[in-house]
């Protein structure tokens, strides 16, 4: 228990060390950044995914509602961790984005709905991204990140990697595919007047690539510390969710 608390206290410190920050910038891609083409794009790309997840919450709640614990731990790990940020790209910022973890619990079209109800409270309440730019926000943190946390955690567990480590990827290269995405998102918006999409896009990922990689590895390590205490005190949560093939344990 003494090396739990130990783990705990040095992620939250480098966490606060990276993360938190007075500045006021929008999360992801601020109100009316983006021009009304692209917005709308991201709106046309982003429905189906959160409307298949309207179906895979529906089902889950009425098949297991004994997870419903589990379900508002996975929404408040994402909205503090990705509710704190440090400025970066002009219009953008950087931070944790947390659908690492719901997405091993529930699966990535169950964590694009609570990581689309995280965007939308944010956007509303703390004036963090903005209803036109949500389409674009929620597909690359509440559909690409949770994606390739899925599909990269069913990955190591086939390739026989053990399982913190195969979380601790998971959760790292859902934070760092999110703003992948987000700087293709803005390079696709404002192409560099030379070299293009591409070069914008290199330009973009650079930059947020300063603070990002030690963001994710950061979210990694505190996603395995919640595992660890999950698999010890919630075991019987976990259970469940692995009979419906849920693969996180």
């Amino acid at each position: 228990m003494r090396k739990k608390t130990w783990w705990m206290t040095v992620c939250i410190a480098i966490y606060i060390l990276f993360a938190l920050s007075p500045s006021a910038y929008a999360m992801h891609i601020m109100e009316g950044f983006l021009p009304w083409r692209w917005a709308l794009v991201w709106w046309l790309l982003f429905l189906p995914f959160f409307f298949v997840g309207i179906r895979h919450v529906s089902h889950l709640m009425k098949q297991k509602p004994e997870v419903k614990l589990l379900l508002a731990l996975a929404t408040a790990f994402t909205f503090v961790l990705s509710a704190l940020k440090i400025p970066s790209v002009t219009g953008s910022s950087s931070h944790p984005t947390g659908t690492g973890f719901g997405a091993l619990l529930f699966g990535p079209f169950i964590m694009t709905v609570i990581g689309t109800a995280v965007l939308l409270f944010q956007a509303l309440l703390l004036a963090h991204g903005g209803l036109t730019t949500l389409g674009a926000n929620a597909f690359s943190m509440a559909v690409v990140g949770p994606l390739v946390a899925y599909g990269l955690f069913v990955l190591c567990k086939k390739c026989g990697i053990s399982l913190r480590i195969s979380v601790f990827l998971a959760a790292m290269m859902t934070d760092l595919a999110t703003y992948v995405m987000t700087s293709f998102q803005l390079a696709l918006a404002f192409p560099d007047v030379t070299s293009g999409v591409w070069g914008a896009f290199l330009k973009f990922a650079s930059i947020f690539a300063v603070t990002q990689v030690p963001l994710a590895i950061t979210e990694g390590l505190i996603t395995v510390v919640i595992w660890n205490f999950l698999h010890t005190y919630s075991k019987r949560e976990l259970d469940v969710l692995e009979e419906r093939g849920v693969f996180f344990k």
